[in-house]
């Protein structure tokens, strides 16, 4: 036989609610995790898109800046440049240029407390 509902006490049907909210706000702040999760996902997916796109620019410049230098640098450049200026710089005259000898490399020095072995043969030729 069924029991009436009248007679359960008042804490038996109190503990079915608290495991009824528990539950619900456990499924809530799954869902909650979940869409904070996927927003992150988004927030740093765009984050790597921008900083890629930001690299490649960067590349870009830099190869060209790289080029530039390099034209800058050759003879012809740096003599329209100097043109430009009016710097009043001219090459060198074969008087005013010094040639220094390079002194020839000293002899390393002999230290006294070491001694050299000879190296042994390897063990193919030995045979």
């Amino acid at each position: 036989m069924s029991k009436n509902r009248k007679s359960q006490t008042a804490s038996v049907r109190f503990g079915a609610v608290i495991r009824v909210c528990c539950l619900c706000m456990l499924v809530g702040a799954s869902a909650i995790g979940f869409v904070w999760q996927k927003s992150q996902i988004d927030r740093l997916g765009k984050q790597i898109i921008q900083r890629e796109a930001k690299l490649r620019q960067l590349q870009v410049d830099n190869s060209r800046m790289t080029e530039a230098i390099g034209r800058l640098r050759e003879p012809v450049m740096l003599d329209q440049r100097v043109r430009e200026l009016n710097l009043g710089l001219v090459p060198a005259q074969p008087g005013q240029k010094v040639w220094l000898a390079e002194p020839a490399p000293a002899p390393a020095p002999v230290r006294s407390g070491m001694r050299q072995l000879a190296q042994r043969p390897a063990a193919d030729e030995a045979q």
